[in-house]
């Protein structure tokens, strides 16, 4: 634009935002002048990773830098950062998938993922049953023993080997089937227990299951049950009709949505017990269903639950017997495969259940420290490479020789001797031994 000012104003120059001024003869000649406070700021995106947490409910703080961005979500949580592009944003607790993600005014965009560190910590606990929580006299001695600091941390039944759901679960199957049975508050347990700083897995008997595949046999889903050649229920030492059928996507999905709901409760971990077929000949099981073999099958299923499980905030775990480190197809359990989809994996090392001569142990029953010491090493082989840890369920309980303290204290120390300083005690009664535990 040409504008004509008086000779008063000739070669002047002025400065007006970012246009120069330049008046010549009269003239006022405009020149666009770059202004380096608006100059583009290049993309980019630095994000640094929360700490590490224990328990996937914990909240995490997520920092980092984003220059140039017009735009950004941590977590798909809108965030304005502050002039120099830094953000500090945090999050009720971890969740898979999760990332930061910038954009610029062109559209252009950046992504970082949010990668917690989740580590299982130490765990020093006992087995406890939806009866004996609800029994205030049962539930006194354990919760003396958490005061005392001789645990740290409570397995509490979600589901029992009877198909029983020990809360008042919501999941649809659950309250068709009768198996929800409100035996305890699931949310006051939780509460009394995380108030103390003690954990809670939740244990779902999975595939054992009488309720469940009782009801289902009768309403009409014979599919959802192991069977016989003949086409009936397969019966076994458990019951004429006691386990559900793990090739079943429904069986699959039911085992699935408790987990989730708990997980969502607040339990801090999911511990799968029974993930298994019935032991005895395959010649006389039928699985329908079934495109792969049973071993496949079931590392398959813990693959399906794991993501749905660590997104509602609990670990994932798995109860495995003794022999399945050295016979993985008598009852479908293949470590190093289970292991992948796994926190850790927790071996049922109970010394009554071994044979003479096991891992050249003489009389397993009768040496505790010999027979927990060289199958835990066995197990610590069969984990490598996969991430999981390896956590012992160990004998509190008398078959065949009297077991107390010393027998108890046995197995602890023979786990710490191979570098596991955490176990799961045992008792189908709940009765322990507490002083076989050192307190805190």
């Amino acid at each position: 634009m040409l504008k004509r000012v008086p000779a008063a104003g000739r070669r002047r120059l002025a400065v007006v935002g970012t246009v120069v001024v330049i008046v010549v003869a009269g003239v006022i000649i405009g020149l666009l002048r770059t202004d380096p406070a608006a100059a583009v700021i290049p993309l980019a995106l630095e994000v640094n990773q929360p700490e590490p947490v224990t328990s996937l409910h914990a909240p995490i703080t997520v920092r980092g830098t984003a220059t140039g961005a017009k735009s950004l979500t941590v977590a798909g949580q809108p965030v304005t950062p502050a002039a120099d592009g830094s953000f500090q944003v945090t999050l009720p607790h971890s969740t898979a998938g999760a990332a930061v993600v910038a954009t610029d005014a062109d559209g252009k965009i950046v992504t970082q993922p949010i990668t917690t560190r989740a580590e299982v910590p130490r765990i020093r606990a006992v087995h406890v049953t939806a009866y004996a929580w609800a029994y205030e006299p049962m539930r006194e001695d354990v919760l003396n023993m958490a005061r005392e600091g001789r645990i740290d941390t409570v397995e509490l039944d979600i589901k029992d080997e009877d198909g029983v759901v020990g809360y008042d679960s919501q999941v649809p199957l659950a309250r068709e089937s009768g198996a929800s049975a409100g035996i305890y508050n699931a949310a006051d347990a939780l509460q009394t227990l995380h108030d103390m700083g003690i954990r809670v897995v939740g244990r779902i008997v999975a595939f054992r299951d009488r309720t469940m595949a009782e009801w289902a046999w009768h309403a009409g889903h014979p599919d959802w049950v192991i069977q016989n050649p003949g086409g009936g229920p397969y019966a076994s030492h458990y019951g004429s009709i006691a386990f559900t059928n793990f090739a079943s996507p429904e069986m699959r999905r039911y085992n699935i949505d408790l987990a989730t709901e708990a997980a969502g409760l607040g339990f801090d971990e999911i511990m799968y017990d029974y993930i298994r077929r019935p032991d005895g000949p395959l010649s006389g099981m039928v699985f329908p269903g079934l495109t792969d073999t049973p071993t496949n099958s079931i590392a398959e299923f813990l693959r399906e639950s794991r993501d749905p499980v660590r997104a509602a905030g609990a670990f994932q775990s798995a109860a495995v017997f003794g022999i399945a480190a050295t016979r993985p197809d008598e009852i479908a359990q293949d470590i190093p495969l289970m292991a992948r989809h796994l926190d850790y994996v927790a071996p049922m090392l109970y010394p009554s259940h071994w044979n003479a001569g096991e891992y050249d142990v003489a009389s397993p029953n009768s040496q505790p420290y010999d027979i927990v010491f060289r199958s835990l090493q066995d197990f610590q082989r069969q984990v490598e490479g996969t991430g999981a840890k390896v956590i012992p369920w160990l004998q509190d309980f008398s078959l065949g020789v009297n077991y107390g303290d010393a027998q108890v204290r046995a197995q602890v120390d023979a786990a710490a001797a191979v570098g596991i300083p955490s176990f799961f005690l045992w008792n189908a009664a709940v009765h322990y031994h507490s002083g076989a535990l050192d307190p805190a």
